[in-house]
């Protein structure tokens, strides 16, 4: 029996790959009739999960194995909390100048944007270089104009589990979540109180790896 509890569609995919391996996931997607995005977080954690192999310009591989490594069984019982890094917070007002200095300043691919200490927006590093080669005055331009502003922000909870977190990440195609608090229900209001990034779920599998 699998550590964590496999999705029907994971199901599906490991019997598909079982009977015609090596098979690639574009040849996968088709044979459920979804596209190569919706399943791409369903590889992702299979082969994390060493369930599934894939190999480069070949395909994926069943590996035999009908059980979650440790590693996985680990990942299962940790949350978002026991993981997350301090986020790096500017206010909406602040310029875009102000911004790129603390990007760069704290080596981070997003920051995010509050207003009032409230979480408004997120702006990545492509973001502020879009905007940074448009001939606008850095100094002048408030952040809030160019961010991407709430309710379009994947967010996680402190309570959520890190595998949760890894698939928001892989399936959104983005480097970074905020983990956030409500402190207001009816007007949709959360505070920032940390981050979860790649690196920090990265860090937790060599961690783990290493049997730490």
């Amino acid at each position: 029996m699998n550590a964590i509890q496999l999705s029907e569609r994971q199901e599906k995919i490991i019997e598909i790959v079982k009977n015609n391996e090596p098979i690639t996931s574009s040849d996968i997607a088709g044979k459920l009739e979804l596209t190569r995005s919706t399943i791409r977080p369903d590889l992702s954690i299979l082969t994390m999960a060493d369930i599934l192999d894939a190999k480069p310009k070949v395909g994926y591989f069943y590996t035999g194995k009908s059980g979650f490594s440790y590693i996985a069984k680990a990942i299962e019982e940790i949350k978002v909390s026991d993981v997350q890094a301090v986020p790096v917070v500017i206010e909406e007002e602040r310029s875009l100048y102000d911004t790129i200095v603390l990007m760069f300043l704290e080596d981070v691919s997003s920051v995010f944007i509050t207003n009032n200490g409230i979480l408004s927006g997120v702006v990545s590093r492509k973001d502020l270089l879009k905007s940074s080669i448009g001939g606008v005055d850095l100094n002048k331009l408030p952040i809030g104009m160019i961010m991407t502003r709430m309710p379009n922000i994947v967010t996680v909870e402190p309570k959520d589990r890190v595998l949760e977190a890894a698939m928001k990440l892989i399936e959104h195609e983005i480097d970074s979540l905020p983990v956030i608090r409500e402190v207001d229900k009816k007007n949709k209001e959360y505070k920032i109180i940390g981050r979860i990034t790649k690196t920090n779920i990265t860090r937790l599998f060599l961690e783990l790896g290493k049997g730490k």
